[in-house]
């Protein structure tokens, strides 16, 4: 049968192996590999490396934070900053708040991405209000629709579980087939800090790195740590910015444990020193925040040596105005700012200079940290993720000598923390389903055209069959843990 379009003479390179070969496409699928293809259209790319489009399992697009401030992004203007970085997967979040109605939410965030998403997605949930409809009714019935992971706050006065809830959302994860996504800081520390700081009157952006310390991420991690052993429930740490918190999921990992850790373009390429510039340090304010240089270098080893699983941008886009970043404008108070910073269009090409280029990653570490392993823990493996036959040819076709110097992306932020950094290789051309999406920084990508993506239960979601000695008496007593 006669291919689509044809990718002649690139570097093709998936998490597994690099090798010189024209990809093949029929029907928005990767349809072949080999040499000497041709089809109804050519894309020419000797000297340029063919790789699996960018998988982002970690962005908030269109949503409404705990303190009531919606993002600047929707799923159109989102979707498309994400292609021009090289990303053709997103997995943003559908946000429960206290006494929302989980069916309600999903309902709303399916209406809003179908209408406007220009690439494919999946959701992830967040849950803040685990009542017995959410956790017997809801969650099953959003898990069979393909939803496999969601996420619990261990902080946020309007987010956080309680020990006890957090069981009570593992032991569903554990029974129906999910991954519990974690957010992990010790609330109390932040918040007695954050309460003396804004009484004597500390309330610039820098006090917000003061308050976040590492001790309250390490602590929370080994905490959930431990909650998950009970239930033997598979976890996975989003954000970690920490060497303790590292190295706590590398013991436990170590063991044997299902413990995923996650980190982002922020705790790789910022400082504490980037928020203390005054009122405008709230640009680079995000929780956790950025730590120092050693805990950069921490970030860097554990996405080496695997304790860091996946590289997401954790993509929270504020505008610094009174809509997002400054609600009371100067008189704005770092605990009345919002958090996050952007990167979905930067996650990737900074890791490609900073990672690949600089000789910290193979280029199939960079491919396995950007997109395969997201497929992969994320039950989208592997139609996402690679480039072979049979898998949606989402495909992100780089110039590796390009140079450019980071001064705008096309989000609706209106800034980026990562200004003035220096780039070598950027994607210039972008395939979502075959479909050419992004050349040379044109954007031809249709509002609407992303498709919702099913999750299938991945490996990383089924618990170990380990018990902890007391749910083991248990068992040997007849008289088992109903979960």
């Amino acid at each position: 049968m006669a291919l689509d379009l044809v990718i002649r003479g690139g570097t093709v390179a998936t998490s597994e192996k690099t090798f010189d070969a024209d990809v093949g496409i029929r029907d928005g699928k990767v349809a072949e590999l080999g040499k000497g293809l041709s089809g109804a259209r050519v894309i020419e790319a000797g000297g340029r490396l063919v790789l699996p489009g960018g998988i982002d399992s970690h962005c908030h697009i269109e949503q409404l934070s705990s303190m009531g401030v919606m993002s600047a992004d929707d799923f159109y203007s989102a979707s498309v900053t994400a292609a021009c970085g090289g990303t053709t997967t997103i997995i943003p979040f559908c946000a429960q708040h206290r006494g929302d109605d989980l069916r309600r939410v999903l309902a709303e965030y399916h209406e809003r991405a179908r209408t406007k998403a220009a690439i494919d997605y999946a959701f992830h949930l967040i849950i803040a209000n685990p009542d017995e409809k959410t956790l017997h009714e809801d969650l099953p019935r959003a898990i069979a629709g393909g939803i496999r992971s969601f996420k619990i706050f261990m902080t946020y006065d309007r987010m956080r579980l309680h020990d006890e809830q957090i069981l009570d959302v593992m032991a569903a994860a554990r029974r129906h087939g999910a991954l519990v996504m974690v957010h992990a800081e010790n609330h109390g520390v932040i918040s007695w800090l954050a309460g003396r700081m804004v009484k004597q009157g500390n309330t610039l952006p820098r006090y917000h790195a003061i308050c976040h310390t590492r001790s309250s991420e390490a602590e929370a991690i080994q905490r959930v740590i431990a909650l998950a052993q009970v239930v033997d429930c598979p976890i996975l740490i989003v954000h970690v910015s920490t060497a303790e918190g590292i190295q706590a999921i590398r013991e436990a990992r170590a063991q044997g444990l299902k413990v995923y850790g996650e980190t982002c373009p922020q705790y790789l390429f910022l400082t504490a020193k980037d928020i203390d510039i005054g009122l405008q340090g709230a640009m680079f304010c995000c929780s956790p925040p950025p730590r120092d240089e050693a805990a950069q270098a921490a970030c860097w080893q554990g996405l080496k040596d695997g304790a860091l699983h996946v590289y997401s941008s954790d993509h929270a886009p504020y505008k610094m105005d009174a809509s997002g970043k400054l609600p009371k404008g100067d008189r704005t108070t770092f605990k009345e700012m919002a958090n996050g910073v952007p990167g979905l269009e930067l996650r990737v090409p900074l890791l490609f200079t900073y990672g690949y280029q600089a000789g910290r990653l193979t280029l199939n570490e960079f491919v396995n940290l950007t997109s395969t392993r997201h497929a992969q823990t994320y039950g989208l493996f592997p139609r996402k993720g690679t480039i072979a036959p049979g898998a949606d040819a989402d495909i992100a076709i780089w110039d590796p000598k390009k140079k450019l110097r980071i001064e705008t992306t096309r989000d609706n932020t209106g800034y980026t923390p990562y200004k003035g950094r220096e780039l070598t290789g950027w994607p210039v051309t972008v395939l979502s389903r075959g479909e050419v999406i992004v050349e040379d920084g044109k954007v031809t990508a249709a509002r609407g055209r992303g498709r919702y993506l099913e999750r299938a239960a991945s490996d990383a979601l089924r618990p170990l069959g380990r018990d902890i000695p007391e749910i083991s008496q248990l068992k040997a007593w007849h008289t088992p843990l109903d979960l």
